[in-house]
């Protein structure tokens, strides 16, 4: 069996306080995707996901760095490779900025898609 490093999540509410001590966001969404809806944090690094493995380098390796995403899934991809890459203070968001929003934290643009009546938050455990 190979090696396998695992990697560590956090849920939106943990990465509000990452980001008020001074976390960077890495949005991987794509372009199209961050001009709809965008988190309004300080600490923002939008690299989307199709330039990635060429941009990377870009994250230091000095702070504490959530990845994020639309639901989760492409975020999960990218701090797998990161951490593989060397990277040690580097974390998951579950469930990207449909929780995000979901939760009510600040974004700009619209936030429609991620309201809608099927909130995965209405029941309880969910941070």
């Amino acid at each position: 069996m190979e090696n396998q490093t695992l990697v560590k999540e956090i849920c939106a509410t943990t990465t509000q306080q990452w980001i008020k001590e001074g976390a960077l966001l890495v949005d991987v969404r794509e372009k199209d995707e961050v001009v709809q809806l965008a988190f309004d944090v300080p600490n923002l690094l939008p690299i989307p996901l199709s330039e990635f493995e060429e941009r990377y380098s870009e994250i230091p390796k000095d702070i504490p760095v959530v990845m994020v995403c639309k639901s989760g899934g492409r975020s999960l991809r990218a701090t797998g490779f990161l951490v593989n890459q060397g990277y040690e203070n580097v974390v998951n968001m579950q469930h990207g900025i449909i929780r995000w929003v979901q939760k009510g934290f600040p974004t700009t643009g619209d936030a429609s898609f991620a309201t809608g009546s099927d909130s995965c938050c209405t029941s309880s455990g969910c941070c």
